[in-house]
């Protein structure tokens, strides 16, 4: 297939499927975070493009300062012995993060193709 076939995919949509930057259609991920080498469906190179540790400082400003903000105010009106704090947010934080991790990875892959994309190749 050629880079230009076929209608546009939103990044958005394609992070949110975890699809293929440029057809929609192919898995993005082997595994939980390792990206495939190519595209089942248009063959485009997606293993040599990584975004590096770029979604883990956006989870880190996110879900900080989520949690910080909830753990105040839960603090603020309902003044719980510290216990409370020790057991609800760590689950919290665990769970947002790996969820925003794998969503985030692909966004910025998606958005990466969108910005670049005569960097990647369509494997042979």
């Amino acid at each position: 297939m050629t880079a230009g076939s076929g209608a546009p995919v939103s990044v958005l949509r394609a992070a949110l499927w975890n699809r293929c930057p440029r057809c929609g259609k192919g898995r993005l991920y082997e595994g939980f975070l390792k990206v495939a080498e190519v595209c089942s469906s248009c063959g485009l190179r997606l293993g040599a493009h990584d975004v590096g540790d770029g979604p883990v400082a956006f989870i880190v400003l996110i879900v900080g300062g989520l949690v910080v903000a909830l753990a105040l105010w839960t603090e603020a009106t309902f003044s719980p012995p510290m216990w409370v704090h020790a057991v609800l947010w760590p689950p919290l934080i665990i769970v947002l993060s790996l969820y925003l991790l794998r969503f985030l990875k692909s966004l910025l892959i998606a958005l990466q193709f969108k910005h670049r994309a005569e960097d990647y190749d369509v494997a042979e």
